[in-house]
């Protein structure tokens, strides 16, 4: 490898702006249905920070976790997050979301995620269960974009 030649491959946001933008704009109806179906934007912060932890996204976590400070989920959440089953800092209604969450970010071979929307149905209306649905399916989407362009994590 040169110096010329990228480590990773080319910013796909760059090269077809025209997709992306159509994805942010998808992302901007999605984000309209939350407040609609009474989801918080602390849990959708939540499940951002752990889909983005799970698939290795710098540049998803660099932007994530501030905005979850900002929506008020606490250090301590945000600390342990990696070790949610373990720890008791967690309601039942953001348990049901991360497990949501991990079941359609890791696709478990042999398994689909029905157990876990069952579950989160327990806890969660089905309209706000498709609503965090969609939520970590972008944060998946976005995830692997900025995985593939390289986007390096923002500074502050």
């Amino acid at each position: 490898m040169t110096d010329s030649t990228p480590s990773y491959g080319p910013y796909l946001d760059k090269f077809f702006p025209e997709v992306y933008k159509s994805l942010n704009k998808v992302s901007g109806q999605v984000r309209k249905i939350y407040p609609d179906v009474d989801l918080s934007t602390a849990l959708i912060e939540l499940i951002s920070v752990r889909a983005s932890q799970l698939n290795g996204c710098a540049a998803c976590l660099s932007i994530h976790v501030p905005a979850a400070r900002r929506a008020g989920v606490s250090e301590t959440k945000l600390q342990v997050l990696p070790a949610w089953r373990e720890v008791d800092v967690f309601d039942a209604q953001e348990k049901a979301a991360l497990e949501l969450c991990e079941e359609l970010t890791l696709l478990p071979p042999g398994r689909r995620h029905a157990d876990a929307a069952v579950r989160a149905c327990e806890h969660f209306a089905e309209e706000q269960v498709a609503a965090l649905e969609w939520a970590i399916i972008l944060i998946n989407t976005y995830n692997r974009i900025s995985i593939a362009s390289g986007h390096p994590p923002l500074t502050r």
